[in-house]
């Protein structure tokens, strides 16, 4: 399990979301500006295998279809060689059979985006505010369980896009997210960060 150091991230409030172009489970292409059109966006570097990701997945449906103004778009950057259950086919059988239900789930195939974001752990939320392009707003857990068999007292994630949608602007500190490591391939891993 790995729990996030804020202070070392790569994006920090306020920076722009790095660019994309990835394949969806769906089979359609996404790139970042695919979402130009909702007032907030949730990038979230997930997985199939973790049981910390799979414990959020229920509570990002939720998020996907509450907001409409916010797009929900999960991202696996795990090695599906080491982690076969981590596979671009598992992922499409998750869209398949409703398991995830977010507006986009996308294979980061060579490991750049994960890079790119700073992102470190399954799952780990990146909010972005859809003005002037996605700028970070929040990057910090889902909620306060801190095991994946717990439930949460808080939907915090849900609080700080509905801060958002609102006008407003996120204040509360950043809550590091708790989850599996990202499994790098090898010669991927960034060597500044200590897992």
């Amino acid at each position: 399990m790995v729990s996030l150091d804020s202070e070392s991230d790569v994006l920090q409030r306020g920076d722009s979301a790095p660019s994309f172009e990835l394949a969806g489970a769906d089979g359609e292409t996404y790139r970042l500006e695919d979402f130009g059109d909702y007032e907030a966006l949730l990038v979230v570097f997930t997985c199939n295998h973790c049981p910390y990701a799979r414990a959020k997945m229920p509570e990002l449906n939720r998020l996907s279809g509450e907001y409409d103004d916010l797009a929900v778009v999960g991202i696996n950057a795990n090695d599906p060689k080491e982690y076969p259950d981590d596979s671009f086919g598992r992922m499409q059988e998750l869209i398949a059979d409703g398991t995830v239900d977010y507006d986009a789930y996308l294979h980061d195939a060579d490991q750049s985006v994960a890079a790119a974001y700073g992102a470190r752990c399954t799952p780990d939320p990146f909010l972005f505010a859809g003005d002037d392009g996605f700028r970070l707003a929040y990057h910090g857990r889902l909620d306060d369980a801190p095991n994946p068999d717990d439930d949460p007292s808080e939907r915090e994630m849900a609080a700080h896009v509905e801060t958002l949608l609102s006008g407003g602007e996120i204040t509360a500190a950043e809550k590091p997210s708790r989850g599996c490591s990202i499994k790098w391939m090898e010669g991927n891993e960034p060597d500044h960060w200590d897992l």
